[in-house]
């Protein structure tokens, strides 16, 4: 059967069959070290988490992190409004 009689009878693109999908060891390792960051400065968001990890020796790009960073559901908690006087 051919590719594209294939894909026309499951209604697939043919992109999709002959793209692979990249696997990365150290997704598990990064996820680990955002995680640690994130707990470790309450206050930092991704971006400064970044910074960190490049600090450390990671290889990493912003978006990678940003990506992760909402998988993982972290949040940076919002700022209590300054009390005013009575």
């Amino acid at each position: 059967m051919s590719e594209r009689f294939a894909c026309r009878i499951l209604g697939q693109h043919r992109l999709t069959q002959r793209k692979c999908a990249v696997l990365v060891e150290d997704e598990a390792a990064l996820t680990a070290a955002i995680v640690a960051v994130a707990l470790q400065y309450g206050r930092y968001g991704y971006r400064r988490t970044t910074a960190l990890l490049r600090r450390d020796g990671w290889t990493v790009n912003m978006k990678r992190v940003e990506r992760i960073w909402r998988r993982e559901g972290l949040k940076v908690p919002a700022r209590q409004p300054k009390r005013s006087r009575l």
